[in-house]
């Protein structure tokens, strides 16, 4: 079985992933959650639930391919500004394909830099720094 398959399997509600942010401070679960409205990517820490459009998988991957290098992180919670020309910026940036923020519930839309790119690291898709601080992020 390819790696990237492996990789793909899980990411349920019954079998999420479990994954570490990118300075390896703390760790979380997420799945796809296709049947919501719109579909989701879930991720949990802790007790916390946030949501982010699915499509952010695909559409970050695409992002980083047409930028070419290495990016800067730069999560932020959603009431910090985001530095511009990072990876946070742009999930909240008008000029994205969804129009705006990919965080889906109000008050938590941010640190989608922190929760995300893991993802694409795990499926294979990208590849992201692990200093305590100051992370980047490129498509594989």
């Amino acid at each position: 079985m390819s790696t990237k398959k492996k990789a793909a399997e899980g990411g349920t509600a019954g079998a999420p992933w479990t994954l570490s942010t990118p300075p390896g401070s703390s760790e979380f679960t997420a799945y796809r959650d296709e049947t919501a409205d719109p579909p989701a990517l879930v991720v949990t820490v802790g007790k916390t639930q946030l949501r982010y459009h699915l499509r952010a998988i695909e559409d970050l991957y695409g992002m980083l391919k047409a930028h070419g290098d290495w990016m800067p992180l730069g999560s932020a919670d959603e009431q910090k500004p985001a530095a511009a020309g990072t990876v946070e910026a742009w999930a909240r940036s008008a000029d994205n394909p969804v129009g705006g923020w990919y965080g889906l519930k109000k008050g938590l839309r941010g640190r989608f830099a922190m929760y995300v790119p893991p993802v694409l690291e795990h499926l294979g898709l990208a590849e992201v720094e692990h200093a305590a601080r100051n992370n980047r992020m490129r498509a594989k």
